[in-house]
């Protein structure tokens, strides 16, 4: 899958993943009437109109960008609404030929973690039937339980050409309570990084692994020393955008092939109409303001990888 992956950022010359992480503050209120009355203010409202959100911004930018990244807690604060325009937000977006990143941050063991490799990644059975519940092509990892909350995953990647992407040093203000701890003479998320690189050895797809990891933008100068020891694992580099993350921040991030990275931006793209920048396009036109975002972020970030 990491293939299918680095093909989609070549085809569009940009490392980046929008991140459909819709909140009903976002969504323009022409949609929201649009969905409260067909359905109400209801669970089933707010579950369209994230849909009908979500297909205009896959609709403005699925020719620009590689990836998205739909984090499920947007959804499933919506109920059963929300998870199933969670399903057609996925679905919409590997029509469009996007690979999708579902960002599950799941993390448990043994016969737990093994159901949700198989309700994200891989397929559940039905009596004499293998049904693919989910269907991302990637999700997110936490690593805390150790190799028995991992393993379920990568046999999933292995039978399904699927991917992961482990937490190892994320990019939010606190990480550093447990993340920064000295272990052993080093932080931890050295050693998570060091777990990561050996994982990803049993789960390679050409010279990259379907086993990546998740570095903030937020802490270049870690992501450095990471890149370092997972030479061959795909970095997803949150914290870019509104978290204080810049394309200057990110040279490290990738190797000297110019892969081994792909860059998300959540709330910065989907909801750029909201900014000064991008406030001539209006709500109505919520979706132009994202594509110029995007265009933005990529000119950003080839720029800092020329220099």
């Amino acid at each position: 899958m990491i293939q299918k992956l680095i093909a989609n950022i070549k085809k569009t010359d940009a490392p980046i993943v929008v991140g459909l992480d819709p909140m009903l503050s976002y969504i323009p209120a022409p949609i929201l009437k649009k969905a409260y009355g067909e359905f109400g203010e209801t669970l089933e409202g707010a579950g369209e109109a994230v849909w009908q959100y979500n297909k205009r911004l896959i609709d403005a930018t699925y020719d620009l960008i590689p990836a998205v990244k739909p984090q499920i807690a947007m959804y499933e604060q919506f109920g059963i609404p929300g998870l199933q325009a969670f399903v057609k937000t996925v679905n919409y977006a590997k029509e469009k030929g996007l690979v999708v990143i579902g960002d599950v941050k799941r993390g448990d063991i043994g016969s737990t973690s093994a159901a949700y490799a198989d309700a994200h990644l891989g397929k559940v059975t039905v009596e004499s039937n293998r049904i693919e519940a989910f269907g991302e092509d990637f999700a997110t990892v936490n690593p805390y339980l150790g190799t028995d909350g991992i393993e379920p995953f990568l046999k999933v990647c292995r039978e399904e050409d699927k991917g992961v992407f482990i937490l190892v040093k994320t990019s939010n203000p606190s990480s550093g309570e447990f993340q920064d701890r000295i272990i052993d003479g080093r932080p931890l998320y050295e050693w998570i990084g060091e777990k990561v690189a050996a994982w990803g050895e049993t789960c390679m797809d050409g010279e990259y692994s379907n086993v990546g990891a998740v570095v903030g933008a937020t802490y270049p100068e870690m992501g450095k020393i990471l890149r370092k020891i997972m030479p061959k694992s795909y970095i997803l580099v949150p914290g870019y955008g509104a978290q204080g993350g810049k394309g200057a921040d990110l040279v490290h991030f990738f190797n000297e092939d110019g892969l081994g990275a792909i860059v998300n931006s959540s709330r910065g793209i989907i909801a750029a109409y909201k900014q000064e920048k991008y406030a001539s396009y209006g709500e109505e036109h919520f979706e132009d303001a994202a594509r110029a975002a995007v265009l933005d972020m990529k000119a950003d970030i080839a720029s800092a990888l020329r220099k």
